[in-house]
């Protein structure tokens, strides 16, 4: 049974699974479809982009899956595609955040300076850089959200298909936990399911030995 783990969005908030991927009926269409989700939480307050990738490490199964990122979880899902190349087999980024700047929200919430500008670094997609994004060859598709907002926004999308050497743009929709998602759960597991069953030889990333 094809394996899907679930990462969602957030940044230093109270944002968790439950909310965004669960209540939000995905986990239920995924499961619907006879795929084993997997819908963790991301680590609470993390100090890096990386100490998230080591978090979902633990979640990922040995013979890999498929890796479904929202929001600012799409930084969290980049990093760990690029930490464990043979088990994430594809990555689909759902409504990937536009870098802001968000600093005094997270120093507000608590965040040390350096944690901050830590995990606002980035380029086109926060802790990742472009070239390691333009690396990639596995199977990526990215999915707008539609209408665009501030905090998700049309050219982030753009840049994004620029940099990856072969996506596929899937049909956009307003993301979770936008109550207007409602009317797009069906169409969003659709596309989930186009890609996941898309079964070509998984990929790998090209890593550089220079």
């Amino acid at each position: 049974m094809t394996q899907v783990l679930l990462v969602h969005g957030g940044l230093w908030d109270d944002m968790d699974a439950n909310r965004f991927w669960k209540r939000s009926g995905v986990v239920d269409g995924l499961r619907g479809r006879g795929f084993t989700v997997i819908a963790p939480d991301r680590a609470p307050r993390a100090p890096s982009w990386k100490a998230e990738s080591a978090h979902l490490q633990s979640w990922l199964p040995g013979e890999g899956a498929t890796v479904v990122a929202g929001s600012n979880g799409c930084s969290a899902a980049l990093r760990l595609a690029l930490s464990e190349p043979d088990r994430v087999h594809r990555l689909l980024l759902a409504w990937p955040a536009t870098p802001r700047d968000e600093r005094d929200r997270l120093l507000g919430q608590g965040a040390p300076p350096d944690v901050a500008d830590a995990l606002l670094r980035g380029e086109t997609v926060r802790g990742v850089t472009d070239e390691e994004i333009a690396a990639f060859r596995i199977p990526v598709a990215v999915l707008p959200s539609v209408p665009e907002n501030p905090a998700h926004q049309r050219t982030t999308v753009d840049r994004l298909l620029q940099l990856l050497p072969a996506p596929q743009e899937l049909p956009g929709c307003p993301e979770p936990p936008h109550p207007l998602f409602a009317t797009h759960v069906e169409e969003f597991v659709n596309s989930v399911t186009r890609f996941v069953d898309d079964r070509e030889e998984p990929g790998r990333l090209a890593v550089s030995s220079s």
